[in-house]
């Protein structure tokens, strides 16, 4: 027996679930079949850009989501011993119409999760269907699928077109590029929540030290979270270790295979060692990502999402241009007459910019303003920052980024 939908998404994560809510949005239906047998509020936490802001608010949910978190006011870039490097306002505070908010992923994952259920209904929903490969012809797509949970063979499916947005390790671009490999260049994470007072006044994005010698980014993601004035804080360490395999994914982390690296970061507004010991969740990953590629599209199969572009997760942008692309897509299938063109159409208008992000996260992403100051000091604590660099030049690489990913405060309406 073969069961029957106009278009099929691989995967419930948050660019399956957006594009479901967008095409629905726009009169198209769709069913999403995702691998795990069960969803879950899973992970730590994840910035929402404006720009991501943007789109999750024409989807119903920017104002859910923004009550969800803590939001973003000020970016700082410290270096290692604790100085400051440069800092700047930011979400509305920097004049933008949407907030940046740092926010738990899974309540972020909860929120369009229900949004689907309350708009597709939950029979559009499967979950355990791991995807096992497809064929296709000139009328349509046939997807096999297994029980995840048991290996078993399922009904195929047969759709007129499947969107693919089964995240970095896709099962649907691993059929058209077999033999590709994860980009790893011996950078591991940890990521992690701990409870704390507010630093920095509790609405700052915090970035320390450098990927060269060790890099922590801190920032809050739920307000009070114990009733005692406490946020919950996540965390992400970043340091290379030569020789060392690739972390696991998602998987418990220890905290003493990277502690050594800040060891020595007592600040006055900040006892790194100790935040970092009193964390309630440790979870390792490795830092991947994957080459670019020419093509999304083949015949009535798109990428989208991780799927297509998986990025270094630096710059806070894979949610964003995952979001970004569920809305493009959506737009062009409303509007085309022939399925395939609109897919083909939307490879065009996003395989450039995402490539650039790509690319641009691996040489000179957010961060770059502490690589840059690290090198002009030798590494080494300064009295006059500015005898090295200024200000507005610091500014310059911070407005480059944000040109680049598309969310500089005029490209955000």
């Amino acid at each position: 027996m073969t069961n029957r939908t106009d278009i099929a998404i691989i995967g419930a994560g948050i660019a399956g679930l957006a594009l479901a809510l967008g095409l629905h949005k726009r009169g198209l239906n769709s069913r999403i079949y995702e691998a795990a047998p069960e969803l879950k509020e899973l992970g730590v936490g994840i910035t929402i850009l404006p720009h991501a802001m943007r789109e999750l608010t024409t989807l119903g949910v920017g104002d859910k989501v923004a009550a969800a978190g803590v939001t973003n006011e000020v970016s700082a870039f410290f270096n290692r011993f604790g100085q400051l490097l440069y800092e700047e306002p930011r979400g509305r505070e920097a004049g933008y119409s949407h907030p940046e908010a740092g926010i738990h992923r899974g309540r972020l994952h909860s929120i369009l999760y229900d949004a689907a259920k309350a708009q597709l209904g939950e029979a559009n929903i499967l979950t355990n269907r791991r995807c096992a490969g497809l064929s296709q012809d000139a009328d349509g797509v046939t997807l096999c699928f297994e029980e995840t949970s048991s290996g078993a063979r399922l009904p195929d499916v047969r759709a007129k077109l499947v969107l693919a947005c089964d995240g970095i390790n896709s099962a649907v671009r691993r059929q058209f590029y077999p033999g590709e490999e994860l980009g790893f260049e011996g950078i591991n994470t940890w990521r992690g929540v701990a409870r704390h007072r507010p630093i920095l006044g509790g609405h700052t994005y915090i970035r320390i030290g450098s990927i060269k010698t060790g890099k922590l980014v801190i920032y809050p993601i739920i307000d009070d979270v114990d009733g005692d004035g406490n946020q919950l804080i996540n965390w992400t360490s970043e340091a290379p270790m030569a020789g060392r395999p690739k972390n696991d994914w998602n998987k418990p982390g220890k905290l003493e295979d990277f502690l050594p690296t800040y060891e020595n970061w007592h600040f006055d507004w900040l006892d790194v060692p100790q935040f970092l010991s009193n964390s309630d969740v440790i979870l390792e990953y490795p830092m991947v990502d994957r080459d670019p590629v020419r093509r999304w599209t083949f015949g009535r199969v798109t990428l989208v999402g991780d799927a297509a572009h998986a990025m270094y997760p630096r710059g806070s942008n894979g949610c964003a241009q995952a979001l970004i692309d569920a809305r493009v897509l959506a737009d062009v299938l409303a509007r085309a007459e022939n399925p395939e063109a609109a897919l083909r159409a939307y490879e065009d208008a996003r395989l450039g910019p995402t490539t650039k992000i790509v690319l641009t996260n691996r040489t000179t992403p957010p961060d770059f303003i502490n690589v840059k100051v690290e090198e002009l000091t030798g590494d080494a604590p300064f009295d006059n920052l500015d005898r090295y660099i200024s200000q507005s030049e610091l500014k310059a690489l911070s407005d480059n980024y944000k040109r680049v990913a598309g969310f500089g405060r005029q490209d955000v309406k």
